[in-house]
């Protein structure tokens, strides 16, 4: 690839910004210079950057990016979810213009009850069946942790009162009839009867979720895919992104979080080395991903406490032995694990899990807790001890501003979501959307870590957990790299590093903290190569 000289650039990298210049060649950053005009006279391009902000490309160290593709497919409720009548609306009118083919589903995602201004519930089956009665319907709430499904899907899936729900899942019934509401692992009885996608189809969720992300500076994430699509094999949802790198068609680079459910289905992985697979600089697998417990929205994220006005604590998805025996199974083979962590009833086990991994298994892994929301005080000091990493989501606060003090006991409240602590303990805290449970809105969750404030005004919450903007854009560039084992060669702009990096329209150090969302990006570059 001929080198290209970018000049007259405002550069930010590893905390410093600095007018400068740089070049790319063969898909290296090469000659960055503190010198907005250098002498480059061997580059066959030369663009003037115009004083414009430019920073690292963005990592969003937690997402779900085939999840994300397979949404944008279908009915995309987040917009709609300030009422529940709007919500259905949306539905009726989505299936209007768009026909379900005979044995297909209408599949939406985005909903969140605590938004509706006209109900103060959960949507129900019958709900749905005012959308239709004959086509199967299922619509997942934003969390990921709790789905909705008509009258027509509790038929094909045979579910009924007596129906046992999965172990770390639940059938919510009422008056002897299932409501149609289904939580964590019981999620599997809907998504299960939904016809599978094959490779074809698969690669183009991926290369659309990936051109998604560029829109908002991406070109690193590291995401849960293997257990997206129920039904497709692990290793097909890994060969789709093969060869979509192979036709040029991938444009972020994936650090996959490898999910499995069962400890049988994670010893076939590493019997057929699945955690050593990697294509160049684009795709590696590992570490392993599990999910300990579910959402706070949801009221199935595992508290040490009961829920206000319920003696419900929420759901643990893992016996304490499960959780170890896999974590353990990883470690054996030098593989790390990163576990879903929202409640502090999990967190215990959690860290009681690591904990007995690193005695058993000594030796160089990174393993990380995804989300570390609830806390106590006492295991924010024991995930600093035990060296683990925190894979923060800041664009959460815009919705649990709302919510945590509600259901949460104060003196717990109050030492929660706080990642700058963390950060001041030496834990490297990355961050990310967990898309598509949130966009992937980079800016949007600098803002957020920044000001610890709602998108309406809400908060701030504990606001001296606020992250400064290096903080903050440290977590999306150098942290997220670490997070995965990759800071030798991506994060920065520096020479010898990946030429990945994003062209914003402000500088956000100039720009009003609550106004760092409506930064525009202008410009994402991959590896030399201008892919928005």
């Amino acid at each position: 690839m001929a080198k290209t000289l970018f000049y007259n650039a405002k550069i930010y990298s590893a905390g410093k910004v600095f007018r400068g210049s740089f070049c790319t060649e063969d898909g290296w950053f090469t000659d960055v210079r503190e010198e907005p005009f250098p002498d480059v006279t061997d580059a066959a391009e030369k663009v003037d950057m115009e004083g414009r902000f430019v920073c690292p490309g963005f990592n969003d160290s937690h997402m779900h990016l085939l999840n994300y593709g397979h949404s944008l497919q279908g009915v995309l409720l987040g917009e709609h979810t300030y009422s529940l009548a709007g919500m259905l609306d949306h539905l009726r009118k989505s299936l209007e213009e768009k026909p379900v083919p005979e044995g297909q589903w209408l599949v939406g995602r985005g909903w969140n009850h605590d938004y509706f201004t006209d109900a103060d519930r959960m949507p129900d089956r019958w709900d749905l069946d005012t959308v239709s009665s004959e086509v199967p319907i299922v619509i997942t709430r934003t969390c990921g942790h709790c789905c909705v499904i008509n009258s027509a899907a509790i038929r094909a899936i045979g579910i009924t009162a007596e129906t046992v729900a999965p172990e770390g899942g639940a059938i919510e019934i009422a008056d002897g009839e299932p409501t149609g509401r289904l939580f964590e692992n019981a999620l599997g009885l809907a998504y299960d009867a939904i016809p599978t996608a094959d490779i074809s189809a698969i690669k183009e969720m991926f290369a659309e979720a990936s051109k998604a992300a560029n829109g908002y500076g991406i070109t690193s994430v590291q995401s849960d895919d293997l257990l997206s699509l129920p039904g497709v094999d692990a290793f097909d949802i890994i060969e789709a992104v093969r060869q979509l790198i192979e036709e040029d068609r991938l444009t972020v680079r994936i650090n996959e979080q490898c999910n499995f459910e069962h400890l049988g289905d994670l010893r076939r992985f590493v019997a057929q080395d699945g955690f050593s697979i990697r294509y160049g600089n684009m795709y590696k697998s590992g570490p392993l991903k599990m999910l300990g417990d579910g959402s706070l929205g949801s009221r199935t994220a595992k508290l040490s406490v009961p829920y206000p006005g319920t003696d419900e604590t929420g759901i643990l998805i893992y016996s304490s032995e499960e959780m170890r025996d896999m974590i353990c199974l990883a470690a054996s083979v030098g593989v790390g694990s990163v576990i879903h962590v929202i409640g502090d009833g999990c967190m215990d086990q959690v860290l009681d899990a690591l904990e007995y991994a690193q005695k058993m298994y000594p030796g160089k892994r990174r393993s990380g807790i995804v989300h570390c929301q609830v806390s106590r005080a006492d295991q924010l000091d024991r995930i600093a001890s035990l060296g683990i990493d925190v894979l923060a989501q800041s664009v959460f606060l815009d919705y649990d501003n709302h919510i945590v003090y509600r259901l949460v006991p104060k003196e717990i409240a109050d030492t929660s979501y706080s990642w700058k602590t963390l950060l001041d303990k030496g834990v490297n805290v990355s961050n990310g959307s967990d898309c598509p449970v949130e966009l992937p809105d980079v800016l949007k969750g600098i803002q957020c870590a920044v000001t610890r404030t709602s998108m309406d005004g809400t908060g701030p919450y504990l606001p001296e957990q606020a992250f400064t903007v290096t903080e903050a854009l440290e977590s999306f560039t150098t942290a997220g790299a670490y997070a995965s084992g990759e800071e030798a060669f991506k994060g920065k702009i520096e020479d010898d590093m990946l030429a990945d990096f994003v062209v914003l329209e402000s500088d956000p150090y100039e720009t009003d903290p609550y106004e760092l969302h409506s930064i525009n990006v202008l410009e994402t570059w991959l590896e030399g190569k201008r892919v928005f």
